[in-house]
């Protein structure tokens, strides 16, 4: 481990978002997750569990709050995200209140709270008006309920790249809806993209100037935005399914996973000083269901059941080696 390496992160469980939908299989199993992370952590500290809470309206709480109290319970609390379903309307008060109490109660357990996930993508938040609104609104909030609680939890918002499906001129209409509250309340921004993943096979050498592009746009995009350049970014979802792409038909072998996320996190680490990159963050641990050929079941660095592919050894090796240092 290194004292200027990334801290790293995992979503840890099965469940994953598909083009028509999600795509679902065995149960997880708390006491196996619990033992992978055990091992991919080795001597380290730096391996944060990252899950999502989706929000779409007050009657729905319940069902959110329980699932926040499992992944309490089972040690998983580290990295949270609060989104909503794009599908439905949210009221602004009631979000900011959602956010507030999730902060409140749950807060001395997190490591970093973000708020919404991908909200510059057109089919997801960013489907709606007030996105931008929200997205200030429930950071702002999120930082005064955590100071007000004496608490350390950073806070900050997701992004993707840009492409024909993100949000024409986000990072314009970003500045001007901010304010410096808001840019002294933002400890962070988070980026989603997969590398080599929806489209034809890249080289190895065309995946790490692939990474590297990626980040230099977003650091333009955020100095659009008028956020300042010592706000980290963090590599918040990234990963390489196994299985085959149902848009080209091309089998994706467990060994090319291995090796395209070996890349991809090496380049991410050499960047990290250039682009203040301080975390990254795998999606994810395990498959949704190994026994559907689509790469949208097969994300995972192990199988359903639980046993390793080639990359869970290598995840764990790159955590150890390029892992921020616990003393």
């Amino acid at each position: 481990m290194t004292s200027d390496g990334l801290t790293f992160g995992i979503y840890p469980l099965s469940v994953a978002g598909t083009p028509t939908g999600i795509a679902v299989g065995p149960k997880d199993d708390y006491e196996k997750i619990e033992d992978a992370l055990r091992q991919l952590r080795g001597n380290s500290s730096t391996l944060s569990p990252r899950n999502y809470l989706v929000f779409s309206k007050p009657d729905a709480e319940s069902g959110l709050l329980s699932f926040a109290d499992r992944l309490l319970h089972s040690g998983l609390l580290g990295d949270l995200v609060i989104g909503w379903i794009q599908t439905a309307d949210i009221v602004l008060d009631e979000w900011v209140a959602f956010i507030r109490k999730i902060v409140r109660d749950y807060g001395p357990y997190l490591t970093s709270l973000q708020i919404t996930n991908e909200p510059n993508l057109s089919f997801m938040e960013g489907s709606k008006p007030y996105t931008r609104q929200a997205l200030i609104e429930g950071v702002i909030a999120a930082k005064q309920e955590a100071l007000s609680c004496g608490l350390q939890v950073k806070i900050g918002f997701g992004s993707v790249p840009e492409s024909p499906a993100s949000v024409p001129g986000f990072w314009e209409g970003l500045a001007d809806h901010r304010d410096k509250t808001f840019i002294n309340s933002l400890d962070f921004v988070g980026h989603n993209f997969y590398v080599d993943v929806f489209e034809e096979p890249l080289a190895l050498n065309e995946i790490s100037a692939s990474v590297e592009r990626i980040i230099r746009n977003l650091r333009k995009n955020l100095t659009v935005a008028g956020i300042p350049d010592h706000v980290p970014i963090r590599v918040t979802e990234n990963g390489w399914p196994t299985g085959q792409n149902p848009f080209i038909h091309m089998e994706r072998t467990y060994d090319q996973q291995s090796a395209v996320l070996e890349t991809v996190i090496r380049t991410v680490y050499r960047l990290r000083k250039q682009f203040l990159i301080t975390h990254y963050e795998l999606f994810g641990l395990r498959d949704a269901d190994s026994s559907k050929p689509d790469l949208f079941h097969q994300f995972g660095i192990m199988r359903d059941d639980y046993s390793p592919k080639p990359a869970f050894s290598t995840f764990k090796r790159l955590i150890e080696e390029l892992g921020i240092s616990s003393v």
